[in-house]
């Protein structure tokens, strides 16, 4: 049902929580995992560990060996630009069956959830989008 499933990350908990739901889901259905994370550009001068090229490039691998203890092989992908835009498009990309995200993730704004990362992906998404709380 799912062949390849895209689960974008970044260093927030609710990431770091939604691992345990892809490894399961991978296993269930022997999909095709693929990793995201996307370095943002910096907003009017504010800085945090995504906008680092080597920060992401760490998340990513860290992600990556996590996946592979578990079992699942996964292939990683860095891009730049606005989170949800980017997800969306390397969604479409890969032709994902499914994209799998945590309730909130570090681009929850300060507007609040409606604003959110997760939230705007939902809405543009050309799949399904499973959010873990």
């Amino acid at each position: 049902m799912f062949k390849t499933i895209l689960f974008p990350i970044d260093q927030s908990r609710e990431a770091r929580d939604a691992a345990e739901t892809v490894v399961n889901l991978v296993k269930a259905f022997q999909s095709r995992l693929v990793l995201l994370s996307v370095v943002e550009p910096p907003e009017s001068g504010e800085t945090n560990v995504m906008n680092s090229e080597d920060a992401v490039a760490k998340l990513l691998q860290g992600a990556h060996d996590l996946f592979e203890k578990a079992g699942i092989e996964a292939d990683t992908i860095e891009r730049e630009g606005m989170p949800s835009f980017t997800i969306c498009d390397v969604a479409d990309e890969i032709e994902a069956d499914l994209i799998v995200m945590g309730c909130r993730g570090m681009g929850l704004t300060q507007d609040g959830a409606a604003e959110s990362v997760t939230s705007k992906v939902t809405n543009l998404s050309p799949c399904p989008v499973l959010v873990v709380p």
